[in-house]
């Protein structure tokens, strides 16, 4: 297995993703797509795209965009596995005939998404659903959000799971192609950096991080053994 990880801004890195990989001896690249330019794909089993302030709508301004879509497209045909995040999973449903749009207002922070009925079935969101402590089965958990757009699912997606402002939170596309709308990758110290340049509640954010991050990163940890290792 060798995974190509895609970042979209020097500061949105892959987290609890490169932990993993790096403690299971898994071979990677990431690649700064602000700065680098995307290696020969060919020996790469697995494509990660991060997230990003900038939207998928801004090509024009960011054209790296148009060759992680240009990925997308070409590592699902090959049966390879893409998982997206945030930014990523925009990028992935745009390249794969979705349309990414301004969502109602942001969500930012610590709050509940819910499985769906193909979410439930579906073994990838399982592990992510299961409770790392208790090894039980939650439908609506909590994870972290920062993003203000949200996409349409493309053709032949199935969708995943939902938030109550924001009906397409994940889809699978195909049996191996994962897109998150929401953060699983972060560790606690990025979501601390990031609260210093917003207008947020700061010390509610930080205590909501003090009480949730264990359990997400142990769901998170649960998934990346599924998707990348199975």
């Amino acid at each position: 297995m060798s995974v190509l990880i895609l970042k979209n801004i020097a500061t949105e890195g892959p987290g609890t993703i490169e932990d993993f990989l790096v403690r299971e001896g898994v071979s990677y690249t990431v690649v700064d797509l602000s700065s680098e330019k995307v290696p020969r794909t060919d020996n790469f089993d697995a494509l990660v795209m991060l997230g990003g302030p900038m939207s998928d709508n801004e090509a024009e301004l960011y054209p790296y965009i148009l060759r992680e879509e240009e990925l997308t497209r070409e590592f699902v045909d090959n049966g390879k596995k893409v998982f997206g995040v945030c930014l990523g999973a925009q990028i992935m449903a745009k390249a794969l005939g979705g349309r990414v749009y301004k969502g109602p207002k942001q969500e930012v922070g610590w709050l509940d998404i819910e499985l769906v009925d193909t979410g439930i079935d579906d073994r990838m969101m399982n592990k992510l659903a299961v409770h790392p402590g208790t090894g039980e089965f939650w439908k609506r958990f909590k994870v972290f959000h920062w993003h203000g757009e949200t996409f349409d699912l493309p053709a032949g997606a199935e969708r995943l799971a939902k938030s109550d402002l924001y009906q397409n939170q994940a889809f699978r596309y195909g049996n191996t192609a994962y897109a998150f709308q929401f953060h699983i990758e972060v560790r606690e110290e990025t979501i601390y950096a990031w609260m210093k340049d917003e207008e947020i509640d700061r010390d509610r954010l930080r205590a909501e991080t003090e009480a949730f991050y264990k359990d997400c990163a142990g769901r998170a940890l649960n998934f990346y053994r599924a998707f990348f290792i199975g």
